[in-house]
C-alpha cells in the first residue's frame, strides 16, 4: 500500500484513509477475540477463525471448511492450517496481495504467506522470538533504564547451586525462577526449599535461568505501540490470576481487571513511563508494532518493576483496543496498522496518548473448564450480550459483535469458543466474558458478580460422556485451553 500524497496530518485523516482501505487485511486467528471490533475502523479487513463463534452470523468472518479434526501443538499450528487451507488460498490469490495478522507464528507460516503474496504485517518470527527470552527482557530492560525485581542470571543443575547464586546477589531464600521461554503460569517457579526444588528441577536444569527475591506484589498489564514517533500505551491493568473457580491452573491468567483506583497514587504514570521507554528500546532493536509487558507493583515501597514482554498480539489487545476506542475515540491497534502500511503520517503523540489517560472502570475473564473431563457438548451458549437478574440467573439479550455495545454492569459480552458438536476437556477455554464495573476487589479477591458469572455461564453448557468408541483429538498441553 503506498500513496503519493502528502503524509496524513492528524487522526481524521488516518480515519478516512484506513477507513477506505482496500488491500486485504486477513487477521488469522483462532477466533476473532484478539482482535474483536477492528473491522468497524478498517475497510477491507477479515477475520479467517478455525471456531464458528458467532454461529455464521458475523458478515467478516471466513471460515474454511472442516472435513476432519486436527491435531494442534501449538498457536502456529492453527495459523498455519487455516492460511494453507485450499480455500483460504484461492481467496487470498484471486484478490490483490495482503496483509496478514496473527496471534503467533514460525518460519513455516512465514513461507506460507510468502507463497500466497500475504505480507505478515508483525515484526519477524526471528526477532519475536529473541525477544520473547525473559533473559534478553532483563537486559534490554537494563539498557532502557527499567529495571527488573532484583535478580540474578545463571545455570543451577542443583538446589545448592540455585542457592549460592542467590546468596551472591543479596535475593534470600525465598525465590522466584523463571526459565527464558513459555507461559508464566508454566514456567515461573517458586523455591523457598529443596523439596521444591526437587518438584520442579526437571524443568529448571540445563538453561539459563532468571533468579529473582520473591516480593509482596501486585501483577499486572499493559500494551504498547512502538511507533516511528515514539511509543505510545494502553490503558494500565492488573492481573487477574489463579481462581479456582475459573482456571485450573494454579497461578494460571484469568483475565484483567481495568481498574485505576486499585494503583497506588502516581503508580500508573509509572507504569506508562516505564513502557514508552521499553517500547523505545524495542524499536531500536527493530521491533515496531505493539507489544504487552508484565509488571510487578512491590506493594511495600510501591516500586514498579519490568516483569516478561509479549512481543506480540496478545490477551490484553482487547480491553486496550475498547479502552482506547470508547475513552479516547481511537484504537491503539491503529498505529501498529500505520507503522506497516506503506504511508507517512504524522501524529501529536503526545496529544493522542493523553486522551487515553483517563477511563473507567472494566474487567474481563478468561472462563476455562474447572471439571476434570471429556465430553461432548451438546448445548453451548451464545456470542453476544447477555443480562444477569437479581437472583444470578442470565438471559441472552441480543446477538452483538462488538464488546462497546453494554449498557450497565448487569451486562455483559460473552464470547464463545468450544460450541455444539465440539469437545470440553480440563483446562479448555470456554469463553471470554468483558463487562463494565470490576469484578476483583482492592484485596485481589473476586466479587460476587465474578462468581455469579463465571457459574452462570458454564451453566449453560451441557455436555454427554463419550461412547467408548469415540475418538477424540484434543490439543496438546502446550495449547491446552490457550486460544486467547
Amino acid at each position: 500500500m503506498s500513496t503519493e500524497n502528502a503524509p496524513l496530518r492528524g487522526l481524521t485523516e488516518i480515519y478516512r484513509y484506513l477507513r477506505r482501505n482496500e488491500t486485504p487485511i486477513y487477521v488469522i486467528m483462532p477466533t476473532p477475540f484478539n482482535l474483536m471490533g477492528l473491522d468497524q475502523w478498517v475497510g477491507g479487513l477479515e477475520y479467517v477463525n478455525y471456531f464458528d463463534i458467532f454461529d455464521g452470523r458475523h458478515p467478516r468472518v471466513f471460515l474454511p471448511t472442516q472435513t476432519e479434526a486436527q491435531d494442534f501443538r501449538s498457536m502456529e499450528d492453527v495459523g498455519n492450517y487455516l492460511v494453507d487451507h485450499a480455500e483460504f488460498r484461492a481467496r487470498a490469490q484471486s484478490q490483490k496481495p495482503g496483509m496478514a495478522l496473527f496471534v503467533q507464528f514460525d518460519e513455516k507460516t512465514e513461507e506460507l504467506c510468502e507463497e500466497i503474496g500475504l505480507t505478515i504485517a508483525l515484526p519477524s518470527n526471528d526477532l519475536r522470538n529473541r525477544l520473547d527470552s525473559k533473559i534478553e527482557t532483563t537486559r534490554l530492560g537494563n539498557e532502557a533504564g527499567v529495571a527488573s525485581a532484583p535478580n540474578i542470571m545463571g545455570e543451577a543443575n542443583t538446589f545448592g547451586e540455585l542457592i549460592k547464586l542467590a546468596e551472591r546477589a543479596g535475593l534470600g531464600n525465598d525465590l522466584v525462577v523463571q526459565t527464558p521461554y513459555g507461559d508464566s503460569g508454566r514456567t515461573t517457579f517458586f523455591i523457598k526449599s529443596r523439596e521444591d526444588w526437587d518438584k520442579n528441577s526437571s524443568k529448571m536444569t540445563g538453561q539459563q535461568l532468571k533468579i529473582m527475591k520473591r516480593l509482596n506484589h501486585l501483577p499486572g498489564t499493559i500494551e504498547g505501540c512502538a511507533t516511528r514517533h515514539g511509543t505510545l500505551v494502553g490503558p494500565v491493568m492488573t492481573d487477574i490470576t489463579g481462581f479456582e473457580e475459573i482456571t485450573p491452573y494454579k497461578g494460571g491468567w484469568c483475565g484483567n481487571d481495568i481498574s485505576p483506583g486499585i494503583l497506588p497514587d502516581g503508580v500508573p504514570e509509572k507504569v506508562r513511563d516505564m513502557a514508552r521507554k521499553f517500547g523505545d528500546r524495542l524499536y531500536q532493536e527493530g521491533y515496531k508494532g505493539v507489544f504487552c509487558i508484565d509488571f510487578l507493583l512491590d506493594t511495600d515501597t510501591n516500586e514498579v518493576y519490568l516483569g516478561e514482554l509479549n512481543p506480540r498480539i496478545s490477551g490484553a489487545s482487547p480491553p486496550t483496543n475498547l479502552i482506547t476506542s470508547t475513552y479516547g475515540g481511537c484504537p491503539l491497534f491503529l498505529f501498529h496498522l500505520m507503522e506497516f502500511m506503506e504511508v507517512e503520517y504524522e501524529i501529536d503523540i503526545d496529544e493522542v496518548q493523553s486522551r487515553w489517560n483517563d477511563y473507567d472502570h472494566w474487567t474481563q475473564l478468561i472462563l476455562k473448564q474447572t471439571d476434570d473431563k471429556v465430553e461432548l457438548i451438546t448445548k453451548a451458549p451464545q456470542s453476544g450480550v447477555w443480562q444477569m437478574q437479581d437472583d444470578g440467573e442470565i438471559e441472552f439479550l441480543r446477538p452483538s459483535h462488538s464488546i462497546n455495545t453494554l449498557g450497565d454492569e448487569n451486562e455483559a459480552f460473552y464470547l464463545r469458543v468450544y460450541g455444539v458438536g465440539e469437545f470440553c476437556y480440563h483446562g479448555a477455554d470456554l469463553g471470554c466474558l468483558l463487562a463494565r464495573g470490576r469484578m476483583q476487589s482492592d484485596d485481589r479477591e473476586l466479587l460476587d458478580r465474578a462468581t455469579d458469572w463465571n457459574k452462570a455461564i458454564k451453566a449453560e453448557f451441557k455436555s454427554v460422556p463419550l461412547s467408548p468408541s469415540t475418538h477424540v483429538t484434543l490439543p496438546s498441553d502446550m495449547t491446552a485451553g490457550k486460544w486467547f
